[in-house]
């Protein structure tokens, strides 16, 4: 029986289009969740007191955040594709596959900038410039990995950049009191979440070269995720109290700690399915967030 999802949708596809549909990882929404997310706190941390946060803002981020994290695993793929190959778990990416070729892919990923660009015109100018400052980080980012254990803080700097840019949408600018600690907040929650997704291919990064905070942490994971985890919750707090928030965004907080806690502790990353179904979870740590926001501004 068919069921309703990405993946399921991706499958319905004309066969011509499936392949860049999964170059985007449209059939994997949970990086998605994760680009999308940050972008929700702020704008629900810029609303004003007893006020639902702007509905079109949440939308017209949604959309933003699937082009633009479609155009990053694009840009990823072409990067990356002679690595894809030699690691079981991407051998099978549309362009590692020689489904499309890379010329396709570049004109594909025009595209995809193309319309990111015309949502990001939909801001006020202080936002349009902050969005793009992002593209620098967009396009190195999959470089990363040759050069630095730690490729996993740099897509912390660009994934979670909606926290600067959701704020803005709604105010007009940065409250750097606030925007700062939930930047810097998810950026501790990126290296959680993004360290536990590399044990999946740690293996196979030894083989080929690359670097992780999964190869460069190994048996000390869980202590370096426990550190993270405590600097993302006190983030959290400091950009609560910086707009006063009340006690639901607190509970929020405290219910993310005792996610975060149960992931860290029952963490196996030495089982690349544990690891995957931990790193896809941070999806209801971000929801939970945002719903605490939701309240506690209410």
């Amino acid at each position: 029986p068919r069921s309703f999802s990405a993946a399921e949708l991706v499958r319905a596809a004309p066969a011509a289009l499936q392949p860049y549909l999964r170059l985007m990882r449209l059939h994997q929404p949970a990086g998605t969740w994760l680009l999308y997310l940050p972008c929700t706190w702020s704008i629900g941390l810029a609303a004003a007191p007893g006020c639902l946060p702007d509905w079109r803002m949440l939308s017209l981020f949604g959309v933003g955040a699937v082009l633009m994290r479609g155009a990053g695993c694009t840009i990823n793929d072409m990067w990356d594709r002679d690595y894809d190959r030699q690691v079981a778990r991407t051998a099978s990416r549309p362009l590692a596959a020689g489904d499309i070729s890379t010329f396709q892919s570049l004109v594909f990923l025009g595209g995809q900038l193309s319309l990111a660009l015309c949502v990001l015109l939909c801001l006020n100018y202080y936002s349009i410039i902050l969005g793009a400052a992002s593209l620098f980080l967009v396009i190195t980012y999959p470089l990363m990995k040759r050069i630095t254990y730690w490729p996993q803080l740099v897509l912390g700097f660009t994934f979670n950049w909606g926290a600067l840019l959701g704020w803005s949408a709604i105010k007009g600018s940065c409250e750097w009191s606030v925007c700062l600690p939930l930047y810097f907040a998810g950026v501790m929650w990126t290296l959680v979440y993004d360290t536990i997704y590399a044990h999946q291919d740690k293996r196979d990064d030894i083989m080929i070269g690359v670097k992780s905070t999964a190869l460069h942490f190994r048996e000390d994971t869980k202590q370096w995720l426990s550190g993270f985890s405590l600097a993302m919750l006190l983030s959290l707090c400091v950009a609560g109290m910086n707009c006063n928030q009340t006690v639901p965004y607190y509970s929020a907080v405290a219910a993310v700690a005792a996610h975060l806690a149960h992931q860290i502790y029952t963490l196996d990353i030495d089982k690349p399915e544990d690891c995957w179904k931990k790193f896809a979870s941070n999806r209801t740590v971000g929801i939970l967030l945002f719903i605490g926001i939701v309240l506690g501004n209410l």
